[in-house]
């Protein structure tokens, strides 16, 4: 066969492979493969075409495996598919991480790398190499060198998202550790626009204002070219930009932006699964049982054998309250994907809104093992603490929250509270003004009992009129608020403001009017207005 010959037929495979046309790619392979000894376009198509042991066969029969690569590399592919983790590490040979955390080369003296079908710009196969070792380690229940090459992978190449998204998705970092990768990973001088949405990406527990200039300048840097680019114009609007920007209002409470951020998303493309993620945990905080009812039966329909499908039908029953369903099904979750951490921290959930404290706290602790870049399972063991009044574990806890995310202000808000129940008061203050510095600009109404605790604590510490500030900013939220309304009508007792304090304690009273300490209050209220007024009475001259 001439040589043109066999590069037409070269084309012919490659054009084969994008019409997703398999059988046809292998049967020519199969030819080139016969007229130039070349077995590794014939062992890609096997592999294409879901042959993965006679494509492992064939790459092991040719010498060269393993002075190359790619047929190294392939055949660990084949290995990964047939889920042969410890054959898949062993075909790509050792490997060592030096003190930084960057790999050695996987090249040597012997090493025959020559992609001829290769595109002007590559992902690094290292990088690509040091990916499937961390997944075949991950497989292993090896999390600890998991990471490590996954790190490694996304340093040999920032290219190599799904390492990033692996280390991210997976809380397998702190944030601190996620901000030393990314300051220490090399971009290439065209990938300023990925720099920034790497940031965007990991920036979610932040300051509204350092996230919003993440934002701006990711859109600024798709703008640099050319104003009137198409790329600049699209990146804007771009699904996983605004699934990134959903999840932060999601990280810092704004749940109903976030709702209608992923509603738009997912109109648009409804089957984009990491939107549908945040969309269902906003719609748990919101109580929308019938989306989530909606959500759930359109998943399991198309995704029957995904984690994801499971854990919607498992926060539909969490909001309608029926947690031994929820608790089934978000197991269910757990069972297809032990990796999959909101199934973990719903099972907790579920256990302890029910108050099965040590079977809560069982889900929580394997969460924090499974997952030590995320702080939620400490800091909800940290609340079954609380909720037992083990005050000094809760504490424990609650700062070894904090270490592992140093900015989520509902951390700050629960070291307050375990504050004020230890009678630290001043260190309470403290810790509330912290979790109001760390919110957004605009308050909602799911902050407004920082807003009453606050209040709480000033009027321990006899700051009466800061603590009725706090009080009203927090009615200004709600205006429905039982505990405003006493703290109010009690902080106004104490300044022998009667009137006022009367007042309060009616409204409280009509919000709860079985209340025992509002209604003890009030007779007493009463008592003392009426003798100041006698006093002011008898005082008066005729």
């Amino acid at each position: 066969m001439r040589e043109e010959e066999v590069e037409r037929l070269r084309g012919v495979v490659r054009d084969c492979v994008s019409k997703h046309l398999y059988a046809s790619a292998i049967f020519f392979a199969d030819k080139v493969a016969a007229a130039t000894g070349d077995v590794y376009m014939q062992a890609q198509a096997l592999f294409l075409g879901r042959h993965y042991r006679r494509a492992l066969h064939l790459l092991n029969s040719s010498h060269i495996v393993l002075r190359d690569l790619r047929f190294r590399y392939l055949a660990a592919k084949c290995l990964e598919e047939l889920k042969d983790w410890n054959q898949c590490l062993t075909m790509l040979g050792d490997a060592k991480l030096d003190e930084h955390g960057n790999v050695h080369s996987q090249q040597d003296g012997t090493a025959m790398y020559l992609d001829k079908d290769g595109e002007d710009r590559e992902i690094n196969i290292t990088a690509a190499i040091c990916f499937l070792r961390g997944k075949a380690y991950e497989a292993l229940d090896n999390r600890a060198q998991a990471r490590e090459w996954y790190k490694a992978a996304v340093k040999a190449d920032p290219l190599c998202y799904e390492a990033l998204e692996c280390l991210v998705d997976n809380y397998m970092l702190t944030c601190e550790e996620e901000s030393d990768l990314l300051s220490s990973v090399q971009f290439g001088k065209d990938d300023g626009w990925l720099l920034s949405f790497y940031s965007c990406l990991i920036k979610k527990h932040d300051k509204e204002h350092v996230v919003e200039a993440k934002f701006r300048e990711l859109e600024r840097e798709t703008c640099i070219t050319s104003s009137s680019s198409p790329f600049s114009q699209t990146l804007k609007n771009n699904n996983d930009l605004l699934t990134c920007k959903a999840e932060y209002y999601q990280q810092c409470g704004e749940y109903q932006k976030c709702f209608e951020l992923t509603s738009a998303i997912l109109e648009r493309d409804p089957f984009h699964l990491k939107c549908t993620l945040v969309h269902l945990a906003a719609a748990l905080e919101l109580g929308h049982s019938n989306e989530l009812y909606i959500l759930a039966c359109n998943l399991v329909k198309d995704y029957p054998q995904k984690a994801l499908s499971w854990f919607a039908v498992g926060c539909y029953y969490h909001c309608i309250k029926k947690y031994d369903q929820a608790r089934r099904y978000f197991s269910k979750a757990t069972g297809l994907d032990g990796a999959f951490a909101p199934a973990w921290i719903g099972t907790g959930n579920a256990f302890a809104a029910q108050e099965e404290s040590d079977q809560a706290m069982a889900a929580y602790r394997t969460a924090a093992r499974l997952f030590p870049g995320s702080h939620l399972p400490t800091l909800y063991i940290g609340m079954e603490y609380m909720r037992t009044h083990n005050f000094k574990l809760a504490e424990q806890f609650f700062l070894q929250a904090k270490t592992i995310c140093p900015s989520d202000p509902l951390v700050y808000n629960e070291l307050g509270v375990v504050a004020y129940h230890m009678k630290e008061y001043q260190k309470a203050v403290q810790f509330f003004e912290v979790t109001l510095d760390y919110i957004a600009t605009s308050l909602s109404e799911m902050w407004e009992p920082t807003l009453v605790n606050l209040g709480h604590a000033l009027r321990k510490l006899k700051r009466y009129q800061r603590a009725i500030s706090h009080y009203e900013k927090a009615l200004s939220l709600s205006t429905r608020d039982f505990s405003a309304f006493a703290g109010l009508a009690y902080t106004y007792h104490l300044m022998d403001r009667f009137d006022s304090a009367i007042s309060y304690y009616h409204k409280a009273l009509w919000l709860k009017p079985d209340d025992q300490f509002c209604t003890e209050m009030l007779t007493l209220a009463l008592a003392n207005d009426c003798r100041s007024i006698d006093c002011r009475s008898t005082g008066r001259r005729i």
